[in-house]
């Protein structure tokens, strides 16, 4: 490669402060409840180059500090990476470590980290004496004396079902919906809570409230949730472990001693439809010391929902913005709708004053009837419950005559609108109600701006459909599903990781298809199910994900764990499709779903799938060593991809199959078509486009595929149309008619499948980093610690930047048109270096290296023609 051209390149120096920092373990920031015995440890050196190190790791932060460790010390890894796994002496439960990283004479802050229980619980599993259709939420209490200082407290609680923990009256902690969605009856999650500053000398008393969440399911819907294998009445275990200033050590645990009550406000609660909430029914206090508890109930005890109770180790769902209304109207004296401008999921609150014994209802929904009141048609097609007696997306209360504020713990919608009708008249007003947005808390990463307002619109919107189906797991839609449709999932993986630091729930969702995969090595069209999705049609075009998702993974974050740990699953599922598909061609699968109007080959779209999983199993075998499996797998795709092209290319015509959108942009996105085929299959799929306007003519895989397959084969000006078209059908069409979010049918007349909250289309988020930014991760140097720089510079675009945080830091590529010239600027981060290709007439074709730091490239836009 050539070094950097002067004749093109004006460098301009940051200034940023060079340090070492963003001490992570296991991607999180201080966690605790760390039962992993090899943790991985990761950091970031900024503006500066790390020269070998150490780490250091230690039960005694000062001694940590000045550079010596109990645990462990060791030789950073050569090259400027930053991450290592653990490898010093054996961990113990619920203990503390600390650790800083030393580069030359740069050090870190100290950063610490704290072991969980490890599956030393000495609590028993408890519930009340009612049976799983019981309706009531049950309130639990424990009474106890502390008479010594205290050190420390920490609680681990499990649960199956959902909890709200308090102690002494005071909320514990900010996430909600906890713990997450799992296949229960194969694994459950416990939560770790510092509860120090909570306790007091005296009496406490400890808190619980159960939900039903995924575990008991009581609303009926076409995906069998009351069927599921493990539903029962919400049961939970807890450990609270006080360690006194004097060395002693006491543990508060669920058992017997106990009390319960069935007989509590909270008289319905579903997450999937909504909760009812009676306030004549408060207990003022019952989780306050002093209250009296003499009528409340004896517990039961309960055997553990699953044989592996495990922490919950990712970025916890969470309250993460409120919205006012938008726009508020009254519709008459008991009927209220209000606006909140976009698309979100999450829950309303209201604060309200009534007559005793007046019943509020509150509905969530996407869209209005022409008279302005709530329509749910198009989200509540598929609940087969009573609609008035637990109605879809709607929260009741009923007043007690007091002045109150009520917000839902247990559920949550998708939604834009949100209408209250009252049993009496009462008189609200537009900041009676207000919308709180609840998903799984990840950071942002990524940022896309540029001077065509549609493409940025566009991409926002990409943004809100994805982190509105991020809860815990990734969704299909936060509303009439709630679903973690497979294919949605791989779909939409660049999205995610250009835009949001996603990994733990990522890491989280893959140990979910290891518990549901089958022994033959099938796995189902949603994960986690409730036993839905063994099917006829759950095939390679959706349950790929168990293959692309820890690829990909691998790839944004230089970080193997969940391509080591899925490898024997990834190994059973080709090995499932291998043995029933003698000539290497598969037709199991759904195909391209909710297309335009053009139909593609499924077996082609399958077999593809096919191709794609066979790849990443022989490459992830190469980086294990397993030098058999490579060998055989990287054989088995060659003989996939020669099977595919044999029988779907048409050589004479150019074409795969009957030449749709999707049938020749997938072949070219996953790197089957030959190379002497690929400059005339992409040059008849850019005549496609151009001849059905630019408009898109696909269903989801060809989303997925379109954009890239045309930008990375030397028609981005084509895919740029294409991303930016504003009239049927198109993503920009969403948009000018007033989408916030994306949609799942491409037409807005459609009468089935019909979210205006849906992330399967959701390419369009990710491709602007790639197909215009051109930042691509490098498979030889994975995390980003070597950048592929692929920029484009399509027509009609005058300005535009795409932003990713890499593990090394920001990487920046955007340009700005100047008179006939483009000026182009790329930052790299340190301990990052990036390989820039230029278009062939700019450089000649020559590729530049580029260091870390800004750098500024000058060019005429002509030389682009």
């Amino acid at each position: 490669m050539n070094r950097i051209i002067a004749s093109i390149f004006a460098l301009t120096t940051v200034e940023v402060f060079a340090g070492i920092g963003n001490l992570r373990v296991n991607h999180l920031d201080s966690p605790l409840g760390v039962d992993d015995p090899a943790p991985r440890m990761q950091w970031r050196c900024d503006s500066m180059t790390q020269n070998g190190g150490r780490i250091i790791v230690g039960t005694d932060s000062m001694l940590v500090a000045s550079g010596q460790g109990d645990m462990w010390s060791a030789t950073l890894p050569d090259g400027g990476r930053n991450s290592v796994i653990y490898g010093g002496v054996a961990l113990r439960p619920q203990t503390v470590y600390y650790w800083r990283i030393e580069s030359g004479e740069t050090v870190s802050p100290v950063a610490k980290f704290e072991t969980g229980i490890m599956g030393n619980w000495a609590g028993n599993w408890i519930s009340d004496n009612h049976d799983q259709e019981y309706r009531q939420a049950p309130y639990f209490r424990k009474g106890f004396t502390i008479s010594k200082p205290i050190k420390s407290a920490r609680a681990y609680i499990a649960a199956g079902g959902l909890f709200d923990f308090s102690v002494n009256g005071s909320p514990i902690g900010d996430r909600i919906l906890a713990p997450v969605y799992t296949r229960y009856d194969r694994r459950t999650s416990y939560l770790t809570f510092d509860v120090t500053q909570q306790l007091r000398h005296g009496e406490n008393v400890i808190g619980i409230i159960l939900g039903n969440g995924w575990y008991n399911h009581q609303a009926k819907a076409v995906w069998d949730f009351d069927k599921a294998p493990w539903r029962n009445r919400p049961a939970f275990c807890l450990d609270l472990v006080i360690k006194y200033t004097d060395g002693t050590e006491e543990t508060v645990t669920t058992d017997l001693s106990w009390r319960t009550s069935s007989e509590t406000p909270l008289v319905y609660n579903n997450i999937y439809t909504g909760e009812h909430v009676d306030f004549n029914r408060n207990i003022p206090g019952w989780d306050k010391p002093g209250y009296d508890a003499s009528t409340w109930q004896g517990v039961r005890l309960r055997s553990a929902p699953s044989p592996l109770v495990c922490s919950q180790q990712m970025q916890p769902i969470r309250y993460v913005k409120e919205n006012k209304a938008k726009r508020f109207t009254r519709i008459n004296d008991t009927t209220y709708v209000y606006d909140f401008g976009r698309n979100m999921s999450g829950i309303t609150v209201i604060n309200v004053k009534g007559p005793k014994n007046t019943v509020i209802r509150i509905a969530h929904g996407e869209r209005l009837h022409d008279n302005g009141t709530l329509d749910q048609s198009n989200i509540d097609v598929y609940y087969r419950g009573d609609k008035h007696s637990e109605p879809f997306q709607t929260d009741i209360i009923t007043l007690d005559g007091n002045p109150g504020t009520y917000a839902p713990v247990f559920s949550y919608k998708g939604f834009r609108y949100a209408q209250v009708n009252c049993s009496e008249p009462l008189e609200l007003n537009d900041t009676s109600l207000i919308a709180r947005e609840v998903h799984s808390d990840v950071a942002s990463r990524g940022n896309i701006t540029s001077s065509n307002p549609l493409l940025d619109a566009t991409v926002k919107a990409a943004r809100n459909a994805y982190i509105s189906n991020l809860i815990g797991y990734p969704t299909d839609c936060p509303q009439r599903e709630k679903n973690g449709w497979t294919g949605d999932g791989h779909l939409a993986i660049e999205t995610a990781l250009y835009n949001y630091d996603g990994i733990t729930v990522y890491e989280k969702w893959l140990a979910d298809h290891r518990d549901e995969q089958q022994p033959n090595g099938v796995l189902p069209d949603i994960i986690p199910t409730c036993g839905w999705g063994y099917g006829t049609d759950n095939g390679l075009d959706w349950t790929s994900t168990i293959a692309i998702i820890p690829w990909n993974i691998y790839l944004f974050y230089g970080d193997d764990r969940a391509l080591r740990e899925c490898y024997d699953n990834i190994k059973r599922y080709v090995d499932y499709v291998d043995k029933n598909s003698p000539t290497h061609l598969s037709a199991w699968g759904r195909g391209d779903w909710v297309p335009v109007s053009t139909g593609s080959d499924k077996e082609l779209m399958s077999s593809i799938y096919f191709f794609a999983d066979a790849t990443i199993l022989s490459k992830a075998a190469r980086r294990f060593g397993y030098e058999a499996d490579y060998n055989h797998y990287s054989r088995l795709a060659g003989k996939i991809k020669d099977a595919i092209n044999s029988k779907f290319l048409d050589r004479e015509k150019g074409i795969y199959a009957g030449g749709s959108q999707t049938e020749m942009s997938m072949p070219l996105m996953w790197h089957v078509v030959p190379d002497d085929m690929i400059a005339v299959v992409s040059s008849n799929l850019a005549e496609k486009v151009a001849k059905a306007g630019y408009h898109l003519d696909t269903g989801v895989h060809g989303a997925k595929a379109l954009l890239n397959a045309l930008s990375e084969n030397g028609y981005a000006d084509t895919a740029y149309k294409v991303a930016v078209q504003d009239t049927y059908p198109s993503w920009g069409w969403w948009i000018v008619n007033g989408a916030t979010s994306l949609l799942e049918n491409w037409d807005l007349e459609a009468t089935r499948d019909i979210s205006d909250n849906h992330i399967m289309f959701g390419e369009i988020g990710a491709w602007p980093y790639k197909g215009l930014g051109g930042i691509f991760p490098d498979e030889k140097e994975p995390g980003f610690k070597h950048v592929i720089l692929r920029p484009n510079f399509p027509d009609g675009l005058k300005e535009f930047e795409a932003r990713h945080e890499s593990p090394y830091g920001e990487i920046v590529s955007g340009w700005k048109t100047k008179g006939g010239k483009i000026i182009y600027t790329v930052t790299i981060p340190s301990n990052s270096r990036a390989t820039l290709y230029l278009p062939q007439k700019v450089n000649n074709g020559k590729t530049i290296d580029v260091e870390p730091g800004t750098h500024t490239f000058s060019f005429d836009r002509k030389k682009l023609k």
